[in-house]
Order: structure tokens, then C-alpha cells, then sequence
């Protein structure tokens, strides 16, 4: 069964089938609070990153964003992901080992191969298992601080810090569980959140839509942290080569996305004033096949286009498949704070403090 994409209406026909899943993350979600369903905690600080709908909230970029903080901090950083979709079979993978890319996109997953790309310090780490993987890169790397991708529903793993995402364009995907709605969970479990983080902030009519759903939980929104993602620059697939997003000014432009948020990517693209010819967008974590290739490449042609241009998540999968002649570019993002950045890093940094106070009272 398909997934609704951002900013699709609710399935009305799908609430029987959302009503039984309800059920099941409900029962789940009361035997943690029960304690039959145990939580590990790990010897060092835990930052999760996540959210409660399915899809492209952000998570990615703000999982970069923190480990350059705490990078800056003299933090050695590990993150760990599930590498969904990784063609990889081993429990534990290491895609980074914070000197050197250990591991491609294909093998570890698109995202924590970006990760990897953006945060070249930290070691990166991919399994299905949280908890092993904290454990399996404790016991090989001096880390002392741990950013967990996609935390919110691995309840298995005890976090310092839980931060959850929601996208400030799909207030929608917020008012009905799976399948007939986005949410993985109910709404009112936003409550157990250290903060809530709305991303793609932009529009204040979006966030006051966000705010509102908040409000029907008791959730306080003046507490909310905003971010927003603004193109920084363009860079050669090809060649490396990187442009001011200026450089893309007015040039005949191809979209090519492979993520769960693909209007996100549009909306991009037109703020920097590029002429779009055609879009084509595949579904999140999209395989790309050399047939793929081939009909953009057609389609570049066909209406005289001058680029295609991609996200930084697709690139690392395209570049094995095109060639020297290939005009092919891919967009990076800067993550902005413009609300509550203060707070965001009085959050990181309760944690690492707290550790420090301890380490100071056993010497």
C-alpha cells in the first residue's frame, strides 16, 4: 500500500485500518512506560533525531547540523543509523571510521553515506539494532557523544536528548495515524520530546497551522525550535566543481529527486530563480538504473535544457552512472536556526555537561 506524500489529504476509507494500528503502537508504547519492554542505556551522552511521520521532515541535515556542533565543542561524535534500504547484509557496518568513507551510498545507505560525506570527523555506523551498534562502536573508537538518526520510535536505546521533527508544509500528515494519515504515532505522544524542531519554517501561515496541532495536545509551541533549509551552493557531480547557487540563475533546468519530500526540493530550486523544464521524481531511496539515466538525459534534450540538476542525498547514487559529458548538478543546502537556537544548544549541551561533572567528582 502507498504511503500519503506531504501534503495529501487524510484517507477517510483507511481509518479501520488506522484504528488497528493505533492499537498495536498504543500497546507497545505502554509496555515501555510499563517497563516489560526494556531501555538500554549507553556510557555516554545520546542526541536523537526524529519524528513522527513518515517521510522527508529534515532529519538528515539536522543530524549534520548538531554533529558539526558538537564536533566544534571537541566532541568526538558517532552517529548511528539504520541505513534503510542498504544493500549491505552485516549487523554492524562502519561507513566512517572519522578519517576516511569506509563504505558507498548503495552499501550504507543513501543518508548515512551523506552524513558521512558532510561530517568527515565522525565516525558513521549503520544497523538495525541501536543498542549493538552503540555498544559495537564503543568498544572500537574513543567516542564520547552519540547522534541517533531516526531515534524517536527505537524506544530500546535510552537518549539524553530527544529532538522530533515535524515539517511546518504537511500540518496535515499530523491528524490521522498510518496508513490513512503520516503519523507513525499518535500525536499526543510529542509530549515526551525533549523539544520539537519544526523544519521548512518559511511561511508563517505554515507554522501557525504546526502550532495549532501542538496546542490540541497541551504541547506548549512558544517552546518550539524553527528551522529553515536555504539552497548554499551547486556542485559538478562530474567534476566536483562547485557554483554560487547565483551561477544557476535562469539556466534551463531538469529536477531529478529520489526523496521522501520531493515538493521541498522543487520549492528550492525555484526560490533560486532557475527555469524548470520537467521534474522527475522518484520515491524515497529510490535504486537509479542506468535506464533511469538514459530517459532524463532524453528529456534534457528533447527541451533543450542545460542542466539537470539533483539533491546532495541522490548525488552519491548518480555519480557511478554518468558520464564526463553529463551536465549533471546537485544542490546543498545550508540549515538555518531562526528560532530558539539558543535553547537547541542549551539542550546539547546539558548532557555533555553533566558528563563532565561526573568525570571532574571520580578524579
Amino acid at each position: 500500500m502507498a504511503l500519503l506524500q506531504p501534503g495529501q489529504p487524510v484517507r477517510k476509507g483507511l481509518y479501520w485500518v488506522a484504528g488497528l494500528y493505533g492499537l498495536i503502537i498504543r500497546f507497545r508504547l505502554w509496555c515501555y512506560r510499563k517497563g516489560w519492554l526494556s531501555t538500554t542505556r549507553l556510557p555516554c551522552p545520546v542526541v536523537s533525531v526524529g519524528n513522527l511521520t513518515v517521510g522527508g521532515t529534515g532529519k538528515t541535515p539536522i543530524v549534520i547540523l548538531l554533529t558539526e556542533w558538537l564536533s566544534a565543542k571537541g566532541r568526538k561524535v558517532a552517529i548511528l543509523s539504520r541505513g534503510y534500504k542498504r544493500t549491505s547484509r552485516v549487523r554492524q557496518l562502519l561507513v566512517s571510521d572519522g578519517s576516511r568513507i569506509l563504505a558507498g551510498p548503495l552499501e550504507a545507505g543513501d543518508e548515512p553515506f551523506l552524513m558521512a560525506q558532510r561530517c568527515p570527523h565522525a565516525i558513521v555506523a549503520v544497523g538495525a539494532d541501536r543498542v549493538a551498534l552503540g555498544r559495537w562502536v564503543l568498544d572500537r573508537y574513543p567516542v564520547d557523544c552519540i547522534v541517533l538518526d531516526d531515534g524517536f520510535q527505537h524506544r530500546a536505546l535510552h537518549r539524553d536528548v530527544d529532538l522530533v521533527l515535524l515539517d511546518a508544509t504537511d500540518a496535515a500528515g499530523l491528524d490521522a495515524l498510518l496508513p490513512a494519515g503520516r503519523l507513525r504515532e499518535p500525536l499526543a505522544e510529542l509530549r515526551r520530546a525533549s523539544a520539537v524542531v519544526i523544519t521548512r519554517a518559511e511561511s508563517c501561515q505554515d507554522v501557525a497551522a504546526i502550532h495549532g496541532r501542538m496546542r490540541m495536545i497541551s504541547c506548549p509551541p512558544e517552546d518550539a525550535v524553527e528551522v529553515v533549509f536555504r539552497p548554499e551552493s551547486v556542485m559538478s557531480l562530474v567534476a566536483g566543481e562547485r557554483q554560487p547557487v547565483e551561477w544557476c540563475r535562469r539556466k534551463k533546468t531538469w529536477l531529478v529527486s529520489g526523496i521522501g519530500n520531493s515538493r521541498s526540493f522543487r520549492r528550492s530550486a525555484e526560490s533560486m530563480e532557475v527555469e524548470i523544464l520537467g521534474e522527475t521524481a522518484f520515491e524515497d531511496h529510490h535504486g537509479y538504473q542506468h535506464s533511469d539515466i538514459e530517459k532524463i538525459r532524453a528529456n534534457l534534450q528533447g527541451t533543450g535544457g542545460e542542466i539537470v540538476l539533483t539533491t546532495e542525498k541522490d548525488g552519491g547514487k548518480l555519480l557511478p552512472l554518468l558520464t564526463p559529458s553529463d551536465p549533471w548538478w546537485m544542490l546543498r543546502l545550508d540549515t538555518k536556526v531562526v528560532r530558539g537556537e539558543e535553547r537547541l544548544h542549551r539542550l546539547i549541551d546539558g548532557p555533555l555537561q553533566g558528563e563532565r561533572e561526573q568525570v571532574d567528582s571520580r578524579v
